[in-house]
C-alpha cells in the first residue's frame, strides 16, 4: 500500500460546512476513483453517489464478513510516512447508526466510554468500550457541539443552543466557564481543547444560528432579519431573545474565569476545529465555511497554524493546509493531533464520494494519507485504553479504525 493514492483531476470550489460540493460523480475501483470523464458526466447530471467507497462494496457493520486483509482497501497512503502511522491489519468499522447529525466525539479514559453529540436530535451518546453498548448519555444537551475531557477528566461541552461552553464536573454539577465576552453573547461555541495551565481554549462559529442545530436569532437578528421565524417554538422561553452579537473568533478561558479573545474573525473566519501540537507550542485551527448571519466572505476549507507564545497569546499566523487532495477540497472540521505531531482532519467532500472521511497532514503541512468512509464526517478524536484508536463521528453513524501511533491526550 506504501505510496498509494486516489488520482483527480476535478477541481472542486471551497465548501462551508453545511454546503456540499456539486455532483462529480465517482466510479470505484481498487484503491483508485473512477476517470475524470466519469466524474465530469456525473457533474452533468447530478448523479446520487453510490452508498460504498470500495470495490468489491463492504460492509461496515461490527457484524460485517470478513472483508478485510492487508491494508484496509479505505486506509490510504498518500506517502510512505503514512505506512507506519497505519495498522496494516485493522478494518474500518462502523460501531453505531442513528444520528442525524453525528459531532464532538470525545474520549473517557476514566470511563472507557466515548460521547458524542447528535446535535438537531439535542443529545448526547455513550458508546462503552467493554461491550459496545450504545444509549443516550444526557438529553436535552442544549444541541451540544464539541466535547472534550480535561486534565481532571470532566467532560467540557459546548451548546449551540445556549451559546454557552459548560463543564461537568465530578460531582455532577454543570458550570458555565463562557457564554459572553465583554457583555455580549456569544454566537455558538463549536469546539473545545483543554491546555495542561487549566485554561480552555475554543472557537465561535455562527453554525447553532439554524432551526436544526438550535436557533435563529429573535427578530431582526442577523439570522433572522425579516422575523418570519418564529424562534420560540419548542425552545425555553429565555431563548427567544438571543440574537447574534459578535463576529466569529477563538478564544481563551483562563483559570480564573477570564474569556479571552485570541483569533480574530478576520485571522480566521468561521473558526471550527481547534487543537494544540503536542508540545502546546503551536495552536491549530479550521477555518470552515460561511455561517448563518456572515456578513463577510467566510471561510475558504483551511487550518491555520499560530504559534503559542509564553505568555498565551498567539504569533506567526500561517496557512497549514488548504485541504485540497488530487483537485478536491476536502473540507476540514475537527482536528486532532497524535504524538508525533501528525495532524488528522475529518473531511467533507460533498459528493466527492471517496474523498470524504478523514485526512492525515505531517507537521510540516504535507499530505500524509487518508481514512475514506461512506459518509461525511464531521469530528474525530483518539480513543481506546491505549488511545491508539481513531473515532469518526460522521453524518449519522460512529467509525473507528485501530491506528499504530497515539493521540496527543487526553481528548
Amino acid at each position: 500500500m506504501a505510496g498509494i493514492s486516489c488520482s483527480s483531476n476535478a477541481a472542486a470550489s471551497p465548501l462551508s460546512r453545511r454546503q456540499a460540493l456539486g455532483a462529480l460523480g465517482v466510479g470505484a475501483a481498487g484503491l483508485a476513483l473512477g476517470s475524470a470523464s466519469a466524474r465530469a458526466e456525473g457533474a452533468a447530471g447530478a448523479a446520487e453517489p453510490p452508498s460504498t467507497v470500495t470495490t468489491p462494496p463492504r460492509s461496515f457493520a461490527t457484524d460485517a464478513p470478513p472483508n478485510v486483509y492487508f491494508w484496509d482497501p479505505d486506509v490510504i497512503a498518500a506517502d510512505p510516512a503514512f505506512n507506519g502511522l497505519a495498522q496494516p491489519n485493522a478494518p474500518v468499522q462502523r460501531l453505531w447508526t442513528g444520528a442525524l447529525w453525528a459531532e464532538g466525539p470525545a474520549w473517557s479514559a476514566v470511563g472507557r466510554y466515548l460521547v458524542w453529540s447528535d446535535i438537531p436530535k439535542n443529545r448526547q451518546m455513550r458508546w462503552l468500550e467493554d461491550d459496545g453498548h450504545v444509549s443516550e448519555f444526557r438529553a436535552p444537551s442544549n444541541n451540544s457541539n464539541g466535547n472534550s475531557f480535561d486534565y481532571q477528566g470532566r467532560q467540557l461541552s459546548c451548546e449551540h443552543l445556549t451559546r454557552r461552553v459548560v463543564r461537568y464536573e465530578l460531582d455532577g454539577a454543570v458550570t458555565i466557564l463562557a457564554d459572553r465576552f465583554e457583555g455580549k453573547r456569544l454566537n455558538s461555541p463549536n469546539d473545545v481543547v483543554a491546555h495542561p495551565d487549566g485554561s480552555y481554549w475554543f472557537t465561535d462559529p455562527p453554525y447553532g444560528g439554524q432551526l436544526y442545530e438550535g436557533a435563529v436569532d429573535a427578530a431582526g437578528g442577523p439570522t433572522n432579519p425579516d422575523g418570519l421565524i418564529n424562534n420560540r417554538l419548542g425552545q425555553p422561553p429565555e431563548i427567544g431573545e438571543a440574537r447574534r452579537e459578535l463576529p466569529t473568533a477563538c478564544y481563551r478561558i483562563d483559570p480564573n474565569g477570564d474569556v479571552a479573545r485570541v483569533v480574530t474573525e478576520e485571522e480566521a473566519p468561521d473558526p471550527n476545529g481547534i487543537c494544540f501540537s503536542p508540545d502546546f507550542k503551536t495552536l491549530y485551527v479550521v477555518s470552515t465555511g460561511k455561517g448563518p448571519g456572515d456578513a463577510g466572505p467566510g471561510g475558504k476549507g483551511e487550518v491555520y497554524a499560530f504559534d503559542v507564545d509564553p505568555d498565551n497569546t498567539l504569533s506567526n499566523r500561517r496557512l497549514f493546509t488548504d485541504c485540497m487532495v488530487d483537485g478536491v477540497k476536502c473540507g476540514p472540521d475537527g482536528v486532532r493531533a497524535d504524538v508525533n505531531g501528525n495532524i488528522w482532519c475529518s473531511s467533507n467532500a460533498g459528493r466527492a464520494v471517496g474523498y470524504s472521511g478523514v485526512t492525515c497532514w505531517s507537521p510540516e503541512g504535507k499530505l500524509l494519507g487518508r481514512i475514506r468512509i461512506p459518509e461525511i464526517c464531521g469530528n474525530i478524536c483518539f480513543g481506546g485504553p491505549k488511545r491508539n484508536r481513531l473515532f469518526m463521528a460522521a453524518s449519522q453513524s460512529i467509525y473507528a479504525v485501530y491506528l499504530a501511533t497515539q493521540g496527543a491526550g487526553p481528548a
